[in-house]
């Protein structure tokens, strides 16, 4: 029989939390002016349309109904609507940003570990590592490797902070 070679890319990434939209008094700036179209006399006499902005991120929202209870509520309602569309777009370029340095291009040249069946040989790539205890990694014992990629990890760190200090 031949070999036959596969490769794989996996990315683990945390669950997403629904986004709770918090705006605080201090944050808004809320004006209020007269509306311009229907409504008549109504709207010409009184501040009945209303402009809020969002002091930290210079979003507006506005309303421009008769009631100025309406137009209140309407605007903080797209306010908050448009928060949370910039927070989302945020944690999904963060994510996306993750999971490119996780999984790279997938290209077979980007090996990250060779699982050898036929020799029962686990290899890592990324730090030159060979194991022969392939059915033991695949009942669990990931110790040897662990350790391993976490005294690795903790050298390049060091030699990032020496090389920052030094």
């Amino acid at each position: 029989g031949r070999i036959h070679t596969s490769a794989a890319t996996v990315a683990v990434l945390p669950e997403v939390e629904d986004v709770e939209i918090e705006i605080l008094d201090k944050d808004i700036r809320i004006d209020t002016y007269r509306s311009s179209g229907a409504g008549g006399q109504h709207v010409n006499k009184t501040d009945s349309a209303v402009r809020i902005t969002h002091l930290p991120t210079g979003i507006v929202a506005t309303s421009s109904e008769k009631s100025q209870h309406v137009n209140r509520d309407k605007a903080m309602k797209n306010l908050r609507v448009r928060l949370y569309d910039m927070q989302r777009q945020a944690k999904d370029a963060a994510r996306s940003d993750a999971r490119k340095s996780q999984v790279g291009s997938g290209d077979r040249s980007e090996r990250i570990r060779t699982y050898n069946f036929p020799q029962g040989r686990v290899t890592d790539h990324r730090i030159g590592l060979t194991l022969h205890s392939l059915p033991q990694i695949l009942e669990g014992d990931l110790d040897p490797m662990l350790n391993a990629l976490i005294a690795e990890d903790q050298a390049a760190r060091l030699a990032d902070l020496e090389a920052e200090l030094g």
